[in-house]
């Protein structure tokens, strides 16, 4: 598997599970609980492959969640049943989205992203810990937007360490169902358990991956995408209720913001753009990355950081990962694998990097600004 990257797989992975959920919503109960478990074969891999990966926590929640359904769809399939029949079932479907332990991640451990980070401190950590302050509320909503591979899930992540509270993971394979009215019923119930959660006082992140999925636009949608996008607004609405004190905040992220409709983007005060990197996000990257590795004296780092101008944060830590995987190689090919591999040369880097393009071209970057420099709202 060496020459399959990090954010390769996670992107194999992303894609079963929007796939699964399409089939599922069709009615294709085979179809779906073939692109479940192929969601759940790849995250399981990068589980083994990459165990200090610091979503892995997130990852096994979703493992969990994408079992659940294939049961719940090979019944329905023997028995003909609605997989979501039970009260008691219903409510576990939530339960489920709630992360029992915290991701290791913490700001920290996230390079730069400076405003982000403030920005998500002033509309979360301080309402929580001082409310008395805010006499006129927080902001209840906050979306995170930018290329993939940027750090959008990461910071959503660290929130949960930075906060003594529940953290509830939700996205498309978790909420959309094909039964009439089910899906949006899910909203209210997810969001009614977080009102539960948050009534002793601890604040609670709905956190919602890849939201454009989920809540966006399309030419060919159903009734169904436009119930859950209504029942998930009312329920945005409740709130930003300015008489409720509650510590409920949404955190939503995309890496298409254009797919929001207006009365969506409205319900998010706190509008974050998580851009590629720039010099001084890449050094500390780079920093990051070789922790853990041996590299050579000869190379520079911000040399090196200068030529990885616009590649994203996922991207760098595949290069940096590229060039030692050169190094272990050597040394199995010269020694069987005995003895300890040569430290990471500027050489090793220069090699990987003849192949290595950006995974976000120019033209998608200028989408983004464009875009930025519309609804920005920091």
């Amino acid at each position: 598997m060496s020459s399959s990257s990090l954010a390769y797989l996670e992107n194999m992975a992303r894609n079963y599970a929007i796939q699964a959920v399409l089939k599922d919503k069709e009615g294709n109960f085979g179809e779906a609980i073939k692109y479940y478990k192929g969601a759940i074969r790849v995250l399981t891999k990068i589980i083994q492959l990459y165990p200090n990966n610091a979503l892995n926590t997130l990852y096994k929640e979703w493992i969990d969640q994408y079992k659940k359904r294939v049961k719940d769809l090979e019944n329905l399939r023997t028995s003909l049943i609605p997989a979501y029949g039970g009260t008691q079932e219903k409510d576990s479907d939530i339960d489920d989205m709630i992360l029992r332990d915290k991701p290791k991640v913490t700001f920290n451990d996230i390079a730069d992203l400076r405003n982000a980070k403030k920005a998500i401190t002033e509309s979360i950590i301080y309402p929580t810990r001082r409310p008395d302050l805010f006499p006129l509320g927080w902001p209840r909503g906050i979306l995170l937007f930018g290329p993939p591979g940027c750090g959008k899930t990461l910071l959503a992540a660290a929130v949960a360490n930075e906060i003594k509270g529940a953290f509830i993971h939700a996205d498309a394979a978790s909420i959309m169902s094909k039964w009439l009215g089910d899906a949006e019923k899910k909203v209210a119930r997810l969001f009614k358990k977080a009102r539960e959660l948050s009534s002793s006082g601890k604040p609670v992140i709905i956190f919602i991956d890849e939201v454009d999925s989920l809540l966006g636009t399309f030419s060919n949608e159903v009734g169904g995408e436009v119930r859950v996008r209504n029942q998930f607004l009312q329920e945005m609405d409740g709130l930003m209720d300015k008489s409720e004190k509650h510590f409920i905040f949404v955190i939503a992220a995309t890496n298409k913001p254009w797919k929001l409709d207006n009365a969506f983007i409205r319900r998010f005060t706190k509008r974050i753009y998580v851009p590629l990197p720039n010099k001084r996000a890449r050094i500390e990257l780079l920093k990051l990355f070789m922790k853990k590795i041996k590299v050579s004296p000869n190379v520079d780092i911000e040399k090196l950081a200068d030529m990885l101008e616009g590649y994203t944060g996922s991207d760098i830590r595949d290069i940096v990962m590229a060039a030692h995987l050169r190094t272990v190689s050597e040394l199995f090919t010269k020694n069987g694998g005995k003895g300890e591999a040569r430290p990471v040369t500027l050489e090793d880097f220069m090699f990987v990097l003849r192949d290595r393009k950006p995974s976000v071209s120019k033209d998608l970057v200028k989408v983004f600004d464009s875009w930025y420099s519309k609804f920005k709202a920091l």
